[in-house]
């Protein structure tokens, strides 16, 4: 496989059982040959601050950035908060939006899991616009909101829901074609 389309995962839930991140555990379930699926921790990533920054960029911030570099596209699972989108994944994609900018021309998927009706289609709408900043390529078909999250995964973070699995599968399929036609 010399040609594995590399696909960085960012989950923006830091919430140990979240189902944003089962979501990112699930499309790498389903990655098809030739596709890899990393899936970053933005856990320990602190808040941006241009004197912080000035001093030098934290190592674990450059961690990140190198594994954005590497990767030919990005899959971002986030939950909903307060209508929008939650603090330590703008935080994380603020610090990748500094020196080097790579996240510029970057392939993005979205995904959204949320226990209520509407599975976070407003942070998806909010990351969106936020895209348009960071010069991010996001991928406007399939959309994939997982809504009544806590009926689709097990106790164990498993999806046990085949229509959303076939959405996720449709995403990560449509994430390749799109990388593949940005890069030609």
């Amino acid at each position: 496989m010399s040609n594995v389309i590399k696909i960085l995962g960012i989950s923006g839930s830091l919430r140990r059982n979240s189902y944003n991140s089962a979501a990112l555990k699930a499309a790498q379930e389903l990655q098809p040959e030739g596709v890899f699926i990393e899936i970053a921790d933005i856990s320990q990533i602190p808040f941006f601050n241009e004197d912080l920054e000035a001093e030098g960029v934290p190592s674990v911030v450059e961690e990140f950035k190198k594994k954005i570099v590497a990767a030919d596209a990005l899959l971002i699972a986030t939950p909903e908060y307060n209508y929008s989108i939650p603090p330590a994944l703008k935080n994380a994609l603020d610090w990748a939006s500094r020196a080097g900018r790579p996240l510029d021309g970057k392939p993005l998927g979205i995904m959204s899991a949320s226990t209520g009706m509407l599975g976070g289609a407003r942070v998806q709408y909010h990351l969106r616009q936020v895209c348009v900043g960071l010069n991010l390529q996001p991928l406007n078909k399939p959309e994939v909101f997982i809504m009544n999250a806590h009926t689709k995964f097990d106790k164990n973070g498993t999806l046990n829901d085949d229509f959303t699995r076939n959405a996720i599968s449709k995403l990560i399929q449509g994430l390749v074609s799109k990388t593949l036609q940005l890069q030609k």
